[in-house]
């Protein structure tokens, strides 16, 4: 399936950037961080981690300066420029379909976290939504919560770490679902009918083995001369397979990392180490794809897959113990956990970003 989606093309004029604040996330949708706090081995008094409090209005400016931001970008997909002045602001609404979805997404994947942590009484922040106009496509560099008291054990890390991605990646398949039938297929000669200065961008994307069964079952059948150019609705649903895939690496402190912890054990350090090394032979690979004239039966790569492995590096690829790692999974616990793979292996693609034509 050859899917294609058009994104914005940059401006001329560079915008300052956003500096995330404290938490971090190293894609989008990925909610632990530097902030985390967990607790001390077992038989260490627990003490109470001095947080500064955060207004709930700080939450909410973020989430709708983020809704703009993503506005912006959903508009700019569908070729127009709303902030070229005053009057084009009204062309904001062609990002809406884009922004909402997407945002659900996220929304879903966060509170999936938050209400896990709450229920096993572990204090957590509300999302903090990053807003990060024209330097992405998106619009967004993602959300992040911030855990503000140690994880208990391997049955609340499990909790916490699955429920965001099962969360999302229920809304995203819905999301597909709806968004493909109103996708259109088009002849190759579609792109650049128009002068250079006026066509937007449009970037080739990798089909993961859910959205392709679901394209290949909700869209007509597609020849081999046309493409497949995707509806917002559904380009926010790819995306949010994209995110949950991203997050559910075994590695680090992404979801998969905690799920790792929680079903592995002591083995997670090996199974982070070859999921880092495997992370890097992709962008090794994907950087080779572009500088080296390759095979032409040779496939592609994608150098970002080294932006992950950069930023494992930085905040670290091993994961710290929750306050009383001995306690067992259960058997429903580990279903989850394999289901979490599952769904990996549904969403993950080796090449998201393909190709660029405009």
């Amino acid at each position: 399936m050859n899917l294609w989606r058009r994104v914005p093309t940059r401006p001329a004029v560079r915008l300052p950037t956003r500096h995330a604040g404290d938490g971090w996330s190293s894609t989008p949708g990925v909610q632990y961080g530097p902030g985390g706090q967990y607790g001390p081995p077992v038989g260490t008094p627990v003490r109470a981690v001095p947080v500064a409090a955060t207004r709930t209005s700080t939450h909410v400016l973020l989430f709708f300066l983020t809704l703009f931001s993503m506005m912006v970008a959903g508009a700019m997909q569908q070729g127009v420029n709303p902030l070229l002045g005053w009057g084009q602001l009204v062309h904001l609404v062609e990002g809406l379909p884009f922004a909402a979805t997407l945002l659900a997404i996220l929304t879903v994947h966060e509170f999936g976290h938050y209400f896990a942590a709450r229920r096993w009484q572990v204090k957590a922040s509300l999302p903090y939504f990053i807003p990060l106009p024209y330097l992405s496509f998106l619009g967004t560099l993602g959300a992040v919560i911030r855990i503000r008291s140690p994880i208990p054990n391997k049955r609340a890390l499990l909790d916490i770490g699955a429920s965001g991605p099962i969360a999302g990646f229920v809304i995203a398949v819905i999301a597909c679902a709806v968004g493909l039938p109103m996708s259109r297929i088009v002849d190759a000669g579609y792109f650049g009918q128009l002068p250079r200065q006026l066509e937007p961008d449009t970037i080739q994307l990798g089909a993961p083995l859910l959205f392709d069964f679901l394209s290949n079952w909700l869209l007509p059948a597609v020849g081999d001369e046309q493409l497949v150019l995707l509806s917002p609705v559904a380009f926010a649903g790819w995306v949010g397979l994209f995110i949950t895939a991203f997050n559910l690496f075994p590695v680090g402190q992404l979801d998969g990392g905690h799920i790792a912890y929680a079903l592995t054990g002591s083995a997670h350090r090996l199974v982070g180490r070859l999921t880092f090394s495997a992370l890097l032979v992709l962008g090794a690979y994907g950087v080779l794809s572009l500088v080296a004239d390759l095979p032409a039966h040779w496939p592609a790569g994608w150098p970002g897959w080294l932006a992950l492995a950069l930023l494992l590096t930085v905040f670290g690829r091993d994961h710290p113990p929750p306050y009383n790692p001995t306690i067992p999974l259960d058997r429903r616990r580990r279903v989850i956990g394999i289901l979490c793979l599952t769904i990996f292996i549904l969403c993950f693609t080796p090449v998201p970003f393909g190709a660029l034509a405009g």
